[in-house]
């Protein structure tokens, strides 16, 4: 069953559609990533479905309840981790808990036993009663994370949860995120320019393009459809009609004087194809990668610089949470 269920979602700033008729089901217990280029419409949906962002038509509910129409009870069923931190640096890791755990009306007798439960869950027990400032960054973003599980919410949204972080701690962080999504039955929707990380982590992506889901399914199955193996060519002037005359080739990008080309059976075909390209410089092949399917899809590279399509949803967000709302 669907925790999330969006039908023809829109939503617009004057003549700017910055999310497009969007239909989307995202599934109980499942961690589900929503990838596409800064302006794509993914922080605008995500905003939508967190009642602070207006849609201007269509519905969507969430845990059972409309986004417009009950967006009370669509924001205790949330919990959120955003880019940037937000912790009271001033305070400990318990009492930064405990203050959440006030705004969101956890009743006192079950409060001093669910941050135990949830600083378990995340390691930090023994560095509980110490002053946040005093925690690596890999600690703090695991506050954040209990932070956010403990009012128990149906969806946990993560807005790039290891943006900054050193190799081992972002993968430290995604053990964390896999661990509590299964002992807290907690869905995951997070949004990562990480595309590796993607790949391994979500249960299934969604890549939206100019406020459309242009593609939805498990990473695997999305990889699958590029068809075979990627092959990359440095080379000056590559005869490109040639190329994509040969059966066993699928599709070429050019890039500068690189070109990819994904093709069939690339241990057996490649000598064929290195004897019609002259002058190559460097040849690499590798199976096709998640970051390939979105460059195929969307024709830019998911890190590429556009105008941001929050609308001011995140300041939004932090407004909310702090009164408890």
């Amino acid at each position: 069953m669907a925790i999330i269920a969006v039908r023809a979602l829109t939503k617009t700033y004057g003549k700017i559609r910055a999310v497009d008729g969007l239909d989307l089901d995202i599934e109980k217990g499942e961690i589900f990533g929503l990838l596409g280029p800064n302006g794509a419409g993914k922080t605008t949906t995500i905003g939508m479905l967190c009642t602070v962002v207006r849609p201007t038509s269509g519905s969507a509910t969430l845990a059972g309840h409309d986004i417009v129409k009950a967006p009370a009870a669509v924001r205790r069923s949330v919990g959120i981790v955003f880019q940037d931190p937000t912790l009271d640096t001033t305070l400990t890791g318990r009492e930064n808990l405990i203050l959440h755990s006030m705004l969101y009306g956890i009743p006192k007798g079950l409060r001093e036993k669910r941050i135990d439960e949830i600083l378990k869950l995340v390691d930090l027990k023994e560095r509980a009663d110490d002053v946040t400032r005093q925690y690596s960054g890999g600690m703090r973003r695991r506050l954040e994370l209990a932070r956010g599980l403990l009012h128990r919410p149906a969806v946990l949204f993560l807005d790039e949860p290891t943006l900054g972080l050193d190799p081992q701690t972002r993968a430290r962080t995604w053990e964390y995120i896999k661990k509590m999504a299964k002992e807290e039955k907690t869905t995951v929707v997070l949004t990562t320019h990480y595309m590796e990380e993607a790949d391994q982590v979500c249960d299934r992506v969604g890549i939206i393009d100019h406020g459309k889901i242009i593609a939805i399914g498990r990473p695997e199955a999305l990889k699958e459809k590029m068809g075979g193996y990627l092959v990359v060519l440095k080379v000056k002037n590559p005869p490109i009609e040639k190329i994509k005359a040969l059966k066993y080739v699928k599709d070429v990008k050019e890039d500068g004087d690189t070109i990819g080309v994904t093709m069939e059976a690339a241990h057996i075909h490649l000598p064929e194809l290195l004897n019609i390209v002259q002058g190559v410089e460097c040849v690499e092949t590798r199976v096709p990668t998640l970051n390939d399917v979105f460059l195929k899809l969307t024709g830019r590279d998911i890190r590429d610089e556009e105008t941001d399509d929050t609308g001011g949803w995140v300041t939004q967000v932090a407004q909310h949470q702090q009164r408890g709302k």
